[in-house]
């Protein structure tokens, strides 16, 4: 699936010519930091692909794993879902990009914030929960991820595991971070603090952790 960010900026025939090249940078080297704008001119002019999938943080761009099959069922599963019961007064938005200013912006697989008149303005004040699905990724959410979504006021992040679905409950931010963390398995119920009309059990969804099922992971 294109993230958010390049379906924005319409394809480039230099897009075709090679894939994206990585790199790893010298400990404690300066670096440059790119802002949201000049990444955006990057992608518009084709040096960024088009099917790329990255955030960025700090100014650094973060390429981003591809998903598994696991990974894609339990999002498929838990966005049926928050279409169904969400409230009107709620947008619940899948893989889209949450600017968090001028240099940073995250792609969520779910954001859930405030409904309003005109297009979707995404401010962190205004988000009531952030919803991450991952497995070769799950460090990296648990880990830097949810300290950035702590340190620009996410007020409750989800992290939940494909493979397990076991997922980690984020909430109440303090000074250090968020002073709440629980873990729920896939047959408990886990319930927004903020969007409680959401409430959602893994299991009753049909979905099963790996292992209990036939599918690829």
């Amino acid at each position: 699936m294109l993230s958010s960010f390049s379906m924005n900026h319409p394809r480039h025939p230099l897009s075709d010519i090679h894939p994206p090249r990585l790199t790893q940078a010298a400990d404690g080297m300066p670096r440059r930091a790119f802002t949201v704008k000049e990444v955006e001119a990057m992608a518009a002019a084709g040096i960024i692909l088009e099917d790329e999938r990255f955030e960025m943080v700090g100014g650094e761009i973060v390429p981003m794993a591809a998903k598994g099959a696991r990974n894609e069922w339990v999002k498929m599963e838990l966005n049926a879902h928050f279409q169904r019961v969400k409230p009107d007064n709620l947008h619940v938005a899948p893989e889209t990009t949450l600017r968090l200013d001028e240099y940073s912006f995250l792609e969520p697989d779910f954001c859930v914030f405030d409904r309003t008149g005109g297009p979707p303005q995404i401010d962190p004040t205004r988000v009531r929960l952030c919803v991450e699905v991952a497995d070769s990724s799950l460090a990296y959410d648990l880990g830097r991820k949810i300290g950035i979504y702590a340190a620009y006021g996410i007020r409750e992040v989800w992290v939940v595991s494909a493979l397990t679905l076991v997922t980690r409950v984020h909430r109440r931010l303090g000074a250090v971070g968020y002073m709440d963390v629980a873990e729920i398995g896939p047959d408990g119920r886990l319930e927004p603090a903020f969007a409680p009309e959401l409430a959602v059990t893994l299991a009753d969804l049909g979905l099963t952790p790996s292992g209990d099922d036939t599918g690829t992971a």
